[in-house]
């Protein structure tokens, strides 16, 4: 009878997870030339209107002969989309993760994580969140990448992931002057709803990141805020 194999030792072979910039480029090209091709057929249509918004521009565009009008707003449209995929690439997450660390990179930036400061990660609707020991939130970033892809990746390499957010049943959503809160939690969660409001974003992610100093996580759903406090057992 033969010896069973003996599978050889695990080896440290670091994960990146990465959206394809062509893909991204791609489909914001596709759209801006869809949208451009669209749009003398809109002008025609709002033409067709007894009283039609934006009337005079709509008489101008539709006044270009075919069929370098259509031509002109697909190429226009296409550039547009060109723009805003280059835009799309810079601001989309990659994910490292090996033995020793979780590496988050995204716009011209990166943050590092170690093994031991990562109790848990999971999904929280379209960002991918990091947690430490206490509850403390390390990390909340939109993430893009296939979901089911970043959770085997982290777990192979030995990481929590969990489903859901485990302290999602602490949060209470803001009001002004909701009690329970540290020393001017509540002015900076005022000057974040205005932030969001105004769809500031790096202003209200400066403003997370001075409610978590004060042990206050926040989460968003749509416009309203909710928070909880850090755990300091």
């Amino acid at each position: 009878m033969g010896k069973t194999p003996v599978p050889p030792p695990p080896t440290d072979r670091a994960t990146e997870l990465a959206e394809p910039a062509w893909a991204i480029v791609l489909f914001c090209v596709a759209c801006g030339a869809v949208g451009g091709a669209l749009l003398p057929l809109l002008a025609r249509w709002l033409l067709t209107l007894p009283w039609a918004p934006l009337e005079g521009p709509a008489e101008l565009l539709t006044s270009v002969p075919e069929p370098a009008l259509t031509l002109g707003t697909v190429a226009v449209g296409a550039l547009g989309g060109l723009l805003l995929g280059f835009t799309a690439v810079h601001d989309s997450l990659s994910v490292g993760v090996s033995a020793t660390h979780v590496t988050l990179t995204i716009r011209d930036g990166s943050q590092q994580f170690a093994r031991e400061e990562i109790s848990v990660l999971f999904r929280d609707g379209k960002h991918l969140v990091l947690l430490g020991p206490g509850s403390l939130e390390l990390a909340r970033e939109r993430c893009g990448l296939p979901w089911q892809r970043l959770a085997e990746a982290l777990e192979a390499h030995g990481y929590a992931w969990v489903e859901e957010d485990p302290y999602r049943a602490e949060f209470r959503r803001w009001v002004p002057g909701t009690p329970g809160l540290p020393e001017g939690a509540d002015a900076l969660l005022s000057a974040r709803a205005r932030a969001r409001k105004h769809d500031d974003a790096a202003d209200a992610r400066e403003l997370r990141g001075e409610l978590l100093r004060l042990g206050v996580v926040v989460r968003d759903e749509e416009k309203r805020q909710y928070w909880r406090l850090v755990r300091r057992d």
